[in-house]
């Protein structure tokens, strides 16, 4: 007879610059926990075209007697606006673990990111004040058009990707709360020992103790003027309010 493909037991979906792959490179040092074929496997967002039985292929089946987790993490998940109705219809029992970092380091560090391996020539200044106009019509089109990709939507949405409050309640409609874990990736960088620990009660898993992490280095960029930083800090004070209220809790980046 043949067995039933398993789906993940667990989906990191962001954010993107938010510590993803260290954390899914913690938690797959866990003995009960097996890697899938690849950290980021794009599948709601970017493979839908592609079967369900293709996703399970990404992940080791259980051999019999054997009682592993498996999982991925795609950091565009959380802000595609298909994608939560989609993980939901095919994975209803997944444990979905978001991280959140300050919007405002995040946006500066997916900025530089993207300089550094070319996606990017404008200015910071520019890029920011650029998004409203790169992004116009983008998302409606991602709402409308269940195959369209929208390469600015991915790329260039510095500032969109660090609104949580609009990201978050359609993942918090689907899912109960006690398959949402919602993490500020701060805590990862300053306490990666209790917030991995955290996530591993969380997926009902033992703790475990890390062998290799890595220790949180900012990234080095050029000095950010005190201009954009107030700039940023503004334009996502009110955001960040909402969050707080969303979630009943201070993210304290302000």
């Amino acid at each position: 007879m043949k067995q039933t493909p398993k789906p993940p037991d667990f989906i990191i979906i962001g954010a993107q610059k938010g510590g993803t792959t260290s954390l899914y490179n913690y938690l797959i040092q866990h003995p009960q926990i097996a890697p899938a074929a690849q950290k980021e496997i794009h599948y709601f967002d970017f493979n839908f075209d592609k079967s369900p039985d293709w996703y399970y292929t990404q992940f080791p089946q259980p051999q019999t007697g054997e009682n592993l987790l498996t999982g991925e993490a795609s950091p565009y998940y959380i802000c595609h606006p298909q994608v939560p109705q989609r993980i939901h219809d095919l994975c209803p029992k997944v444990k979905i673990i978001a991280l959140l970092r300050n919007p405002v380091e995040r946006a500066i560090s997916h900025y530089y990111y993207y300089i550094k391996i070319g996606y990017e020539s404008l200015s910071l200044e520019s890029a920011i004040a650029s998004e409203r106009e790169r992004l116009k019509g983008e998302i409606e089109k991602l709402i409308t058009n269940p195959n369209y990709y929208s390469y600015e939507h991915q790329h260039h949405s510095y500032l969109t990707r660090g609104i949580y409050a609009d990201q978050l309640p359609p993942w918090m409609k689907l899912f109960p709360k006690s398959q949402l874990l919602i993490l500020k990736s701060e805590d990862l960088y300053t306490n990666t020992f209790g917030t991995y620990n955290s996530v591993l009660e969380f997926l009902e898993l033992p703790p475990h103790q890390l062998q290799t992490y890595e220790k949180y280095n900012a990234t080095q960029y050029p000095p950010i003027s005190e201009t954009v930083y107030e700039q940023l800090r503004a334009y996502f004070r009110s955001h960040n309010q909402r969050l707080a209220e969303l979630c009943d809790r201070d993210f304290g980046w302000d």
